[in-house]
């Protein structure tokens, strides 16, 4: 089994690391000049509520490489849902999974998704590669900006579909850095922006976390009628804080997940 995990977390970081260019860049500069091992604290996956790419059937994924599910989380304002997932192995990256609650939004919308998600046969989703598939559909530049305005969540989906949203350094095991304000000031002298949304460093360690990432590269995405600069994946850091117990809490803070959801959106 840990040889499937692994084999899944490699797919994933190739797929992901195609679109992310800045990814491969900083793993450079931390594994190599800082000389640190790059561990990945987490992924995130976003799909739709809708039964055929449920949250629930992107985590059946997880479930049968020993994962069991950890906390789940609400945003109201952008209106998903989202659960975690962990293994009892701490050296196994934690999985974040959320899922747009398409029902809430306008009929247009709507229809749109639907028509995305009816062109993503059942056999697709339980397939091994699922996960780093891609889109299943191809909507025009046009039907892109629609859904932007509505939803960032929901036209990121649309240009990338089935994919690692972002993957996450473990700081804890940087071996150069001891605070996340360390490992983000050497990302901007290095030139890379990051998402100051709710500030640089979200979360605290009275939470237990602390979380900041970079914005998500912009590449070329070809459409059904043109080919578009838009914003793919992005690059996170966490540092996780003891619990009372003495182990590294492991959950997520619902707040500052919101705000790193924010590191796609193109107007930042």
């Amino acid at each position: 089994m840990h040889s499937d995990r692994d084999t899944l977390f490699q797919n994933l970081w190739d797929n992901y690391r195609e679109v992310t260019p800045k990814a491969e860049e900083i793993h450079r500069i931390l594994g190599g000049t800082q000389g640190s091992e790059i561990v990945n604290d987490h992924i995130a996956l976003r799909t739709f509520n809708i039964d055929k790419v449920s949250l629930s059937k992107l985590a059946e994924h997880f479930l049968q490489l020993g994962y069991r599910e950890g906390g789940e989380y609400h945003f109201e304002a952008k209106k998903l849902y989202a659960k975690h997932f962990e293994h009892d192995d701490p050296t196994a990256p934690k999985v974040f999974i959320s899922e747009l609650l398409v029902e809430k939004f306008s009929p247009e919308l709507q229809k749109t998704v639907h028509e995305m998600v009816d062109q993503v046969s059942e056999e697709t989703v339980t397939a091994d590669n699922f996960l780093y598939s891609g889109t299943h559909w191809q909507v025009d530049y046009a039907t892109y900006q629609q859904l932007l305005a509505e939803s960032e969540y929901a036209a990121w989906m649309a240009a990338w579909g089935y994919r690692a949203n972002h993957f996450t350094v473990s700081v804890n095991q940087l071996k150069q850095f001891k605070t996340l304000e360390d490992v983000n000031q050497l990302l901007k002298d290095e030139g890379y922006t990051l998402n100051s949304s709710g500030g640089e460093i979200k979360g605290s360690p009275e939470e237990l976390l602390e979380q900041s990432s970079t914005m998500a590269d912009k590449v070329d995405v070809r459409f059904k009628d043109q080919t578009a600069t838009i914003p793919s994946c992005f690059y996170e850091f966490a540092l996780r804080y003891p619990k009372p117990d003495g182990q590294l809490y492991s959950g997520f803070v619902a707040a500052s997940a919101d705000k790193i959801f924010e590191s796609t959106d193109a107007g930042m």
